[in-house]
């Protein structure tokens, strides 16, 4: 029995002749059985050198057709390309192609939505049957409760996913624990596989997909030195990042956030753990872009959804810039009328700029009050929507403030956790780097980014004393 294997670029209009051929062969001949393998064209390069190289042959267009000898074992015997099969039926079977050219560009594009079409099916059961493994320290505190309901209604990663919650936190909160997996178990979430409490360290992280940090540091009333609150920050980073590297998968993606020092938690996982990749690490700013689009909304007597694009710079739970030079209102009701989707510019709105200058920019503190007393639904809403773009895409033309790894952008210098503007597109972030920045903008900046430099380095002297720390404990 003879199985001729045809597999080719999707979209390819040569694949296309070919498969046509096979099919009639196939319909008129009794042992003629045929086997179709369509590849995505991103991946067909790659493809076809791996199967080229394992099976020994020379070829480099789509399609490639071999036949399998199913009786004699072995691997197959290569045909070769498009002509090589139309020789190939004419000189076996007394068969040739007529297929016009428009007919061949017809079909492979229906081969390419149909290749699509399957792909995402095929992820969709994927997920379904390998739920994503969520871990969330810190997980007795009150953003975590919050948040539960938030990822598990399927709005986030979307209604055929199934998740897995891990909470992970210390013995001492393991009522705690355990009294959020049993309601979570009782309101029956259709997509939540399963959740369960964890307060064995050791264990933490195991085939994480996402890890949601959300440890704080408690900022005692009685003056205490910024380096104890960062040598605690340090620590907790200094247990979790080793533990990510060895347990979670390599493409996990760890979001950071809480009340205090999210940018320097980002930073020190990185700092900690070198195999984690950059790119999959960010701290969630969107606590502040949301109240500062509330406050803009009850001066201008507005709905707060119709103020985009507020820019969160620099350190999110210390000293930032909310930066209004590219905010803009929709559905604004004003002497100006507009589609729906119509913006406005939202300095050209307020022409209060003395309240800008004074009261909005003064209210940054109240605002930090604001978010430092809420009681964790702004927080898990800030976490879910980060998430829910990273895997879905932000709307398009939107900006989202995030803290990242700088590389140079703005004239932020490198290698420190910087909130910035960005978008989501197919499940990666990409900084909106073509924004105009004025130079008080710049000046701003560069205030913001010598503050987390100086964070930066005590973090890493920190780093230092305690490895010193540890090598004389060897010693002696």
């Amino acid at each position: 029995s003879v199985v001729p294997v045809f597999t080719g670029k999707a979209g390819c209009p040569y694949y296309a002749k070919a498969e046509l051929l096979a099919d009639y062969l196939q319909a008129n001949l009794p042992d003629f059985r045929v086997h179709k393998i369509t590849q995505h064209p991103d991946k067909w390069e790659q493809w076809l050198h791996d199967i080229c190289e394992t099976n020994g042959w020379e070829h480099r267009q789509s399609p490639i057709i071999w036949r399998e000898l199913l009786d004699r074992g072995g691997k197959g015997l290569l045909l070769g390309g498009v002509n090589d099969f139309l020789e190939y039926a004419q000189q076996y079977y007394g068969v040739t192609s007529m297929i016009s050219s428009e007919e061949m560009l017809d079909i492979a594009e229906e081969n390419l939505q149909e290749h699509i079409e399957i792909e995402k099916e095929e992820e969709e059961i994927k997920n379904l049957i390998q739920p994503l493994q969520i871990w969330i320290t810190s997980a007795s505190t009150p953003i975590c409760y919050q948040l539960i309901p938030l990822l598990a209604n399927g709005e986030v990663f979307g209604m055929t996913t199934e998740i897995s919650i891990h909470l992970l936190d210390t013995d001492k909160f393991k009522d705690v624990l355990c009294g959020i997996v049993m309601e979570a178990e009782d309101m029956a979430f259709p997509l939540l596989r399963s959740i369960s409490e964890h307060t064995e360290i050791d264990q933490a992280f195991i085939q994480a997909d996402i890890i949601i940090v959300l440890d704080d540091v408690l900022l005692k009333r009685e003056v205490q030195s910024i380096e104890n609150y960062i040598r605690e920050v340090s620590e907790i980073c200094q247990v979790y990042a080793p533990l990510i590297e060895k347990n979670a998968k390599s493409g996990v993606r760890i979001i950071s956030s809480g009340k205090t020092f999210v940018n320097l938690k980002a930073m020190m996982i990185m700092t900690y753990g070198p195999s984690i990749k950059p790119e999959n690490v960010i701290a969630v700013a969107t606590s502040w872009e949301s109240a500062a689009k509330a406050m803009l909304a009850r001066k201008l007597n507005m709905n707060a959804a119709g103020v985009k694009d507020v820019i969160v710079w620099g350190n999110i739970t210390g000293c930032n810039y909310i930066d209004l030079s590219h905010a803009k209102l929709y559905g604004y009701d004003c002497a100006i009328w507009g589609p729906a989707n119509f913006p406005r510019p939202l300095l050209n709105i307020i022409y209060d700029s003395e309240w800008i200058h004074s009261e909005f920019l003064f209210a940054q503190s109240s605002l930090s009050s604001r978010i430092c007393r809420c009681v964790g639904i702004l927080p898990a809403h800030a976490v879910a929507t980060v998430l829910r773009y990273w895997y879905h895409s932000s709307p398009p033309g939107e900006i989202v403030s995030v803290g990242i790894l700088t590389k140079g952008q703005f004239c932020v210098p490198e290698g420190i956790v910087f909130s910035m503007p960005v978008k989501f597109q197919n499940g990666n972030w990409e900084v909106i780097t073509e924004l105009e920045t004025n130079e008080t903008t710049q000046e701003v900046l560069g205030r913001l980014a010598h503050e987390l430099i100086q964070e930066k380095l005590i973090a890493l002297k920190e780093i230092k004393e305690m490895d010193l720390y540890g090598a004389d404990k060897i010693t002696n």
